[in-house]
């Protein structure tokens, strides 16, 4: 085998100041091994009793960092050396290293090395400044390890700190959307018990406990929800969406009424059945679409239209209501998360800010995908991306 790099030239590069004899020496209790591309030649944490000389080729060295992230340290070609530190210390292997080429090694191992190595000063100098190199090398790497870990632990606390901020302010938004309409619902009540409604103004009185009380089971039914969504696994059928939307129309006419909005609809012909829950794409939708009224204080149109293409059906909502900055863009899919004006803060909307959630997480149980856009001022538009049913 004829190399461009003979080793009688490689090992004085690699251990200056070896005698001829000791270059005799390592090369009499060595091998000359060749491995193709790909081939690990050390492997990270293994015990392993082998020195290498690279006579030809290059491969690549890398270690696990933070347990997940793979770094390449260096490359290293002709000259170079590596698995002293195993052969030294007893230890497990510090790195993992690879060919990125056909690659041609000096293989010799610890008995054999040791020996020279007690006898050659010239290669124990050697072995010490690379040893430092390394150590050095190692420093680095642990240093920015607790880097990482300690960036990791401040994002996580800051999470910890989000989250116990969301669950206060939802202890707080829930306290009062029950309280409010429990309060109300209990005084009517009272006051029929005691004798001070009259008959003409018992129907307006009922009416107006029937509406708190229709508010109090809603709020329960959406915290209901949202915790079943995270405990079942919906069973997907042929699911017909232009019928659901259809009826979430229908049973917010009233309300888009009182809000001077005009509730439009539109589909195009021959809409495909998608795969989903029907139920919980109904309670989506419904959640888009009373967003949409509910921040259109306005007035104005929310349109609600369905389209296909080949492989998903697309539902739009949109409306030309308050809008959505970019400050809140980002928030607007978080459980309890909510808005309580517009920006100029003459309207006040009540909520848990469950309603995106909601959707989010049903469209994401359904593999889907959703996209917002929006401007404050000028409305938002929600399109809901969900995949067609296939029986195949």
């Amino acid at each position: 085998m004829k190399l461009n790099h003979s080793p009688i030239k490689i090992i004085p590069r690699a251990f200056p100041g070896i005698t001829p004899a000791e270059v005799s020496e390592l090369l009499s209790t060595s091998r000359t091994e060749q491995y193709p591309s790909g081939t690990t030649l050390c492997r990270e944490n293994a015990i392993e009793y082998t020195f290498y000389l690279i006579l030809e080729g290059e491969v690549e060295v890398s270690k696990v960092i933070n347990n997940l992230e793979a770094r390449k340290l260096k490359i290293l070609g002709p000259g170079d050396f590596f698995g002293e530190m195993a052969l030294i210390h007893n230890a497990p292997r510090a790195a993992t290293v690879v060919c990125i080429s056909n690659v041609t090694v000096l293989e010799i191992d610890k008995p054999a090395f040791e020996k020279v190595l007690k006898r050659s000063s010239s290669v124990s100098l050697a072995m010490v400044r690379e040893i430092s190199n390394r150590l050095r090398q190692n420093d680095k790497l642990a240093i920015d390890d607790l880097r990482i870990r300690a960036s990791e632990l401040a994002e996580a606390y800051q999470k910890l700190a989000e989250q116990e901020l969301a669950r206060r302010e939802f202890l707080t938004s829930i306290a009062h959307e029950l309280r409010t309409p429990l309060m109300s619902a209990n005084g009517y009540v009272q006051l029929i018990q005691k004798g001070a409604v009259s008959k003409e103004s018992m129907d307006p009185v009922i009416d107006t406990i029937a509406r708190n009380i229709q508010q109090i089971t809603a709020l329960v039914n959406d915290i209901l929800f949202i915790q079943e969504m995270d405990l079942i696994i919906p069973k997907f059928e042929a699911v017909d969406m232009d019928g659901i939307a259809l009826g979430i129309v229908s049973r917010y006419q009233d309300k888009a009424v009182k809000n001077n909005v005009n509730l439009l609809f539109s589909k195009e012909d021959g809409l495909p059945k998608i795969s989903g829950d029907a139920k919980h794409l109904e309670r989506a939708l419904a959640s888009l679409v009373d967003n949409a009224i509910k921040f259109s204080p306005d007035g104005g149109d929310v349109n609600i239209s369905l389209h296909s293409d080949e492989e998903q059906v697309i539902i739009i909502v949109s409306d030309n209501g308050v809008g959505i900055t970019e400050k809140e863009l980002p928030h607007i899919f978080d459980r309890f998360y909510h808005k309580d004006t517009s920006n100029g803060g003459e309207n006040l909307f009540g909520g848990l800010g469950l309603g995106l959630a909601i959707t989010k997480q049903v469209i994401t149980q359904h593999f889907g995908k959703m996209l917002v856009e929006s401007k404050p001022g000028q409305g938002t538009t929600i399109k809901l991306f969900l995949n067609i049913w296939n029986n195949k």
